[in-house]
């Protein structure tokens, strides 16, 4: 609940975050003066890029400008430096949990959010894949970004043994730590490599590297770059998933919870109050 208790003209006022999570309540407050100096804290679900609106720090008391990770951190303060901080959403780790060992009757499950170069990827990316995990005869679902609602990618969550992530990059990646949170174990594409959104670059923004997966350590799954790469990768990220290696679920609970990032969010407010 955000409360704002404001006079006509001035005011002393509070603004009060409260947030409950199983049983934890966390507080900021801080003190108002005037409408001319109000906090604000910009982010993060606003622009794809601050070219939408370079001089938006001219017009607006913006304290800070919060993004979901570091690499479009720098990719923004590109235009607006000095401003521009990190804060990542929590996942809830209530509702992602791993299911039933006896319900996991997909081998891998296809996440494709492939949508740029869309006939270059099904040739070189797509189709080489799809004969992999054919060869291998593994059992494959598919769920295709914008047609699906979330309650499907959940209930394939319980019933994954891990997940192919096809994506050109990410500012954080949020169906993917959803999964990591059910301990399904990731298989990225992580080309790096330049920003592509084609309504910015190259004509007007060229940035890089960027990333599929901003949070990742190896307990996540394993990453390949390209088409090249894929059958070498997958073989080694294969044997992890079926000896037990991976951890994804830890990296969740450690960094992502609901708790933790709303305790985060306090910190970044306190710091620029």
């Amino acid at each position: 609940m955000l409360d704002l208790r404001c006079g006509k003209k001035r005011f002393q006022a509070c603004f009060q975050f409260i947030e409950h999570f199983h049983g934890i309540r966390f507080l900021a407050r801080f003190d108002i003066f005037s409408a001319e100096d109000a906090i604000i804290l910009f982010g993060t679900s606003i622009y794809s890029h601050p070219n939408d609106d370079p001089h938006l720090p001219d017009r607006r008391v913006i304290r800070q400008v919060l993004v979901p990770s570091e690499w479009v951190r720098r990719m923004f303060s590109e235009v607006w430096p000095g401003i521009v901080s990190v804060w990542a959403a929590g996942i809830d780790t209530q509702r992602w949990t791993p299911g039933p060992a006896a319900d996991k009757d997909v081998d891998v499950l296809i996440y494709d959010k492939i949508f740029w170069k869309r006939e270059h990827y099904e040739q070189t990316l797509i189709t080489p894949l799809r004969n992999e995990l054919d060869q291998r005869g593994l059992r494959v679902e598919t769920l295709r970004y914008g047609s699906y609602r979330e309650a499907s990618l959940l209930a394939l969550s319980r019933r994954s043994r891990s997940m192919i992530y096809l994506s050109r990059h990410e500012t954080q990646g949020i169906a993917a730590q959803q999964m990591l949170s059910a301990d399904v174990p990731l298989f990225a594409w992580d080309r790096g490599e330049l920003w592509q959104d084609p309504k910015y670059a190259p004509h007007q923004v060229r940035f890089g590297p960027v990333t599929s997966v901003p949070y990742w350590d190896d307990r996540c799954g394993a990453k390949f770059r390209d088409g090249d790469d894929l059958a070498t990768s997958f073989r080694a990220f294969w044997h992890g998933v079926e000896s037990g290696a991976y951890a994804p679920r830890d990296v969740i609970l450690e960094r992502f919870t609901l708790e933790e990032r709303a305790q985060a969010y306090l910190r970044l407010a306190q710091k620029y109050a």
